[in-house]
């Protein structure tokens, strides 16, 4: 495997995905940031990063993994396309107190040598490129021979909690504009177990398993509405850019949507399902 050479090989997609991520980094911390790091130690188990590992965590938003993967005893690079992303996560203090060490970087490009890395890991990133396929192949360039990468992706069909926003949206009439590029067909994937298997063979990964995880994301309604009304990740925008009485109408049948996700506690409880892939470099 050889680096990639080029120095920007954003598509229309990443582009959009770049700038509607671009300021969003305090507001996914407080919100989806915390649906998200469920995961988080199934990825570096599957990764099998632990004491003494170096680790990639590409993708890292405000660096739950990398932080994580340094509780471990790993030496963890937070790496991200996003410059508030990683500044967010840089400030993080571990159990510690030490700082990550960030790197601003975007897939299918990263700036590092062959097999650099003892693990590698992505969460929910491959949801968010242009050229998955490329991506993910530039995934196992980074680690080393014999060495594993882990990934997450949100599956498809989702669950009812990943869809509660969306429908409130819908039901206002707030529909996701033209504008907006959607991923090219040649490069997209199924976003199935199977799908995500085939992607990660093709990458050059052997051994490769894929796991479907569910589970229930529990947050009150407020903080879950909080995440897109501030503009956070594509449906954010969507929301943001709408005139003020859809805005509102939004709210209100969420609200009512809410009534049926919402536990005893008052809390919401919102089903979730997402992929976990991984597999391991080839030895030289």
């Amino acid at each position: 495997m050889t680096a990639t050479t080029a120095t920007d090989l954003a598509t229309p997609f990443d582009r959009s995905e770049r700038a509607i991520w671009r300021g969003s980094a305090d507001a996914y911390a407080r919100t989806f940031a915390h649906l998200c790091a469920h995961l988080a130690p199934d990825l570096l188990d599957a990764a099998h990063a632990g004491n003494g590992t170096r680790v990639l965590d590409v993708g890292t938003g405000t660096g739950t993994v990398a932080l994580l993967a340094r509780g471990r005893g790993a030496d963890a690079l937070a790496c991200d396309a996003d410059p508030g992303m990683v500044a967010t996560a840089v400030g993080t203090a571990g159990r510690d107190g030490a700082p990550l060490t960030g790197v601003v970087a975007a897939l299918p490009a990263l700036p590092f040598a062959d097999g650099s890395f003892d693990a590698v890991t992505a969460g929910f990133v491959l949801n968010h490129v242009g050229r998955p396929r490329a991506a993910a192949a530039e995934l196992a360039r980074v680690a080393l021979p014999g060495r594993r990468v882990a990934v997450t992706i949100w599956a498809s069909p989702p669950a009812a909690g990943q869809t509660l926003v969306g429908r409130a949206l819908a039901a206002a009439g707030i529909e996701r504009p033209t504008t907006f590029p959607s991923l090219d067909g040649a490069d997209d994937f199924p976003r199935t177990a199977d799908g995500l298997a085939a992607l990660l063979r093709d990458a050059g990964l052997v051994d490769v398993v894929v796991e479907e995880r569910r589970w229930v994301h529990r947050v009150d309604a407020d903080t879950w509405w909080a995440g897109p009304a501030s503009g956070v990740a594509t449906v954010g925008k969507v929301l943001t850019g709408a005139p003020s009485e859809a805005r509102a109408a939004a709210r209100a049948h969420f609200d009512r949507l809410a009534d049926e996700l919402r536990g005893d506690d008052g809390l919401l409880a919102l089903p979730h399902v997402a992929l976990l892939g991984h597999g391991r470099r080839p030895p030289a």
